[in-house]
C-alpha cells in the first residue's frame, strides 16, 4: 500500500506531490481511481491539466458521464486536488511516500 521514489530529485518529489494529491482527491470524492507513477505521465502529458483530465474521464470513465457533466467532474477533482495538494505542502510533505487510496478504499465496507 505504501511506495517510496528511490531517485528524490527534485522533479520526482514534485510530480510525486501532485499524483499524490490526486489520488487523495480520488479517494475523498469516492472515485476508484489509483494513478501510479506510471499513468500518472501518461494522463497529464500536457501542460494543460483541466484538458488532460477531461480527456481522462472521457476515455477511461465515460460510465460517469451518464449522472454527471464532465466540467462538473474536472471542477470537483480540481478543487479537491487543490486542497489536498495544499495541505500535503503546508504539511512539509516531500516526494516519494505515498498512499495507495484505491487499495484504502477497497477495505471500507460496501467496496
Amino acid at each position: 500500500m505504501f511506495s517510496r521514489s528511490i531517485n528524490g530529485d527534485a522533479a520526482t518529489d514534485a510530480a510525486d506531490i501532485h499524483r499524490n494529491a490526486y489520488n487523495a482527491a480520488f479517494f475523498e470524492l469516492g472515485l476508484r481511481w489509483y494513478w501510479d507513477s506510471e499513468i500518472y505521465p501518461a494522463v497529464l502529458s500536457e501542460a494543460d491539466e483541466r484538458r488532460c483530465l477531461r480527456q481522462y474521464v472521457v476515455k477511461h470513465q465515460p460510465h460517469l458521464l451518464t449522472a454527471y457533466d464532465a466540467d462538473f467532474l474536472v471542477d470537483a477533482i480540481q478543487a479537491t486536488k487543490a486542497r489536498c495538494y495544499g495541505r500535503m505542502k503546508l504539511s512539509g510533505c516531500k516526494g516519494g511516500a505515498h498512499v495507495n487510496w484505491a487499495a484504502l478504499q477497497h477495505g471500507e465496507v460496501g467496496f
